[in-house]
């Protein structure tokens, strides 16, 4: 019987673990979409003039340098990475 509740509980944890990714997908989305949209306006890297290219790192929206020069946050996301 034992074993029986230990399959359930699992298959609830692999069912939540699931979801979970489904919605972190899904809020990735949704702030690439708005972070598209905010910054229609091609952004370039002070460095080497590359287009900046929307990303999500550690849950935070931000536009990278395809050359590697960095990484750069809006005022949302900096008042955001304040509260973590």
């Amino acid at each position: 019987m034992s074993d029986e509740k230990d399959r359930f509980g699992d298959k609830l944890h692999e069912l939540e673990k699931a979801r979970e990714d489904q919605w972190a997908r899904a809020e990735d989305e949704r702030l690439l979409a708005k972070l598209k949209q905010r910054h229609a306006a091609d952004l370039h890297c002070p460095k080497c003039q590359a287009a900046l290219a929307p990303q999500i790192e550690g849950g935070h929206a931000v536009f990278a340098c395809a050359n590697g020069h960095g990484a750069w946050l809006d005022h949302e996301a900096l008042k955001n990475l304040g509260k973590v």
